[in-house]
């Protein structure tokens, strides 16, 4: 059962409108790495869950992430509030009230015009809200480790949306969400690093002739060795006949077939044979031709 609390987690103090860093703030509303795609991952993971301890964890931070949004919400209608009146009553002149809301290039009449100043479930470039963005798959060690991703890139986002306003009331409660990512990345890593063991993700351990084996398939100026492909956990494999069948075969695709499958086959592949020998004239080359002619002088 979910009850609401019509106090805000955090105030929300915008010191004057700006629609176009509103419509910035639809990242983080009805975005990829927003706070409804965050809820709705953590919710479902929740339902899914057969641990106590990380259903409730989920739920929790689940029911934050919805409080988050509405903070988020607030802060995009705050920002709208003065264009918004005024382009319902039109009292501005056309070319006024156009240049208002537009700034200085910015697509803010995507709250304006379609959304009357609202908080649409849209990104910044009004793609709409799927749960494309909830990737969920089910196993524990996989779906914390995308929660970690998650509140890092949503993190990131926040910084970035910092660092476009001089709003001091904005600035807060864009760093007080900013620093709940981390405080939720914490848990999340807590969580993993309490399964044991909780690499790799899943039961199967993995063919060990091939767990610990560095490809190194990219090759010229630029190479590096580091931790990620050196030492005693590594095999380095550079060169480029060792890198091709490494299962022992002989490197090419196969399949059984019955008789008449492969005579069918057989008869499939000459009636669409090419002849190599064939130099039929086609309509490019026609066309280019008669370009020719027509741009020769008379």
């Amino acid at each position: 059962m979910f009850a609401h609390n019509k106090r805000l987690q955090y105030t929300v103090r915008v010191n004057e409108p700006n629609p176009g860093l509103a419509n910035l703030m639809l990242e983080q509303f009805g975005g990829p790495q927003g706070e409804l795609a965050a809820a709705c991952r953590y919710f479902t993971q929740a339902l899914a869950e057969d641990d106590p301890g990380r259903k409730d964890m989920l739920f929790d931070i689940a029911t934050e992430e919805l409080s988050h949004l509405e903070v988020i919400g607030n802060i995009v209608v705050m920002l709208n509030k003065g264009a918004k009146g005024r382009m319902a009553e039109g009292v501005d002149s056309e070319g006024d009230l156009y240049r208002s809301i537009t700034g200085a290039g910015n697509d803010s009449h995507l709250t304006q015009v379609l959304y009357g100043g609202g908080a649409p479930l849209v990104n910044s470039a009004g793609v709409p809200f799927t749960a494309a963005y909830v990737d969920t798959i089910g196993e524990p060690t996989a779906d914390l480790r995308s929660n970690i991703a998650a509140e890092a890139r949503a993190k990131i986002v926040y910084e970035r949306l910092i660092n476009l306003t001089d709003d001091p009331g904005v600035k807060e409660a864009l760093g007080f969400l900013m620093t709940r990512e981390i405080a939720h990345q914490k848990s999340f890593e807590k969580a993993l690093y309490a399964i044991e063991p909780n690499f790799p993700p899943g039961k199967n351990q993995g063919d060990p002739r091939f767990a610990s084996v560095y490809f190194n398939m990219s090759r010229g100026e630029g190479e590096m060795r580091g931790a990620w492909n050196q030492g005693e956990d590594w095999e380095f494999v550079t060169d480029r006949d060792q890198q091709a069948a490494v299962d022992g075969g002989d490197g090419d695709a196969s399949v059984r077939l019955s008789a008449q499958e492969m005579e069918l086959l057989k008869t499939a592949a000459a009636r669409t044979a090419s002849d190599p020998a064939a130099d039929p004239m086609t309509g490019a080359e026609l066309g280019l031709a008669g370009a020719a002619k027509r741009s020769k002088p008379h």
